[in-house]
């Protein structure tokens, strides 16, 4: 499988998708490619609105997107796909949306086959086999919490350390043990914003600057760098 799971779409005080764009150029190719875009993560704006601003930052760097919901049919439109690109947004929205459209199965096996799959945020989060490590808000009912299942551990996206002075609640790092004391045979990625997780057949390696956090139920949680290797979360 081939697999570009990235924390976030922007940095602060940046455009959007503007520092992965160079990490998918290099991971799509020099052939142009027209990637099937996923939305429906989109909530507050509209697919059209969410297909261009991502085909716009694509056609800097050769590529393009065609959104899913342009398709009478979304599962042929996946089983044709060159390439698949799921974007960032509500988790829960986009689960519910892939499963009312019963195309959650099917990127599985697309990807399992060998076609590329590039996910931001949602888009990397439903990746692992359960939405439960988002940080959103459950909008929606997902009418289940099983999703793709591209990778046998689970992302926090926009990992945070921070805990805001005068916050009484709990933490990133708290919900996350909570995640591990009831799924205690599971991995969990804490993927700092600026980072991606880059999966090229059996070989899982971190892309940027900052370290990752890697939970396991029992075990003192572990930074990693780029110089590390990853591919132990790949054992199931």
């Amino acid at each position: 499988m081939r697999l570009l799971l990235i924390s976030n779409s922007t940095n602060p005080g940046e455009a959007y998708l503007d520092y992965p764009k160079n990490n998918i150029k290099e991971f799509l190719g020099k052939k142009p490619v027209k990637a099937l875009f996923i939305p429906y993560a989109a909530v507050t704006f509209s697919y059209d609105e969410y297909e261009k601003k991502v085909n716009d930052r694509f056609k800097e760097i050769g590529h393009s997107v065609k959104s899913i919901h342009h398709f009478k049919d979304p599962k042929k439109a996946v089983e044709e796909a060159d390439a698949i690109v799921v974007g960032g947004g509500n988790t829960w929205k986009l689960v519910r949306t892939m499963r009312d459209n019963g195309i959650i199965r099917l990127i599985n096996q697309k990807v399992k086959k060998g076609t590329p799959y590039i996910g931001w945020s949602a888009g990397s989060n439903v990746a692992c086999p359960t939405l439960r490590t988002t940080n959103d808000m459950p909008i929606i009912d997902p009418k289940g919490f099983n999703v793709i299942n591209l990778v046998p551990f689970q992302i926090n996206p926009h990992y945070l350390d921070v805990h805001p002075e005068g916050h009484g609640g709990e933490t990133r790092e708290d919900r996350i043990r909570e995640f591990i004391t009831e799924n205690p045979d599971m991995y969990v990625v804490g993927l700092r914003e600026g980072s991606m997780l880059n999966l090229e057949g059996k070989t899982l390696k971190l892309i940027g600057d900052k370290t990752a956090r890697i939970f396991k139920y029992g075990q003192e949680s572990v930074e990693l760098s780029k110089n590390d290797d990853f591919s132990f979360l790949l054992k199931k």
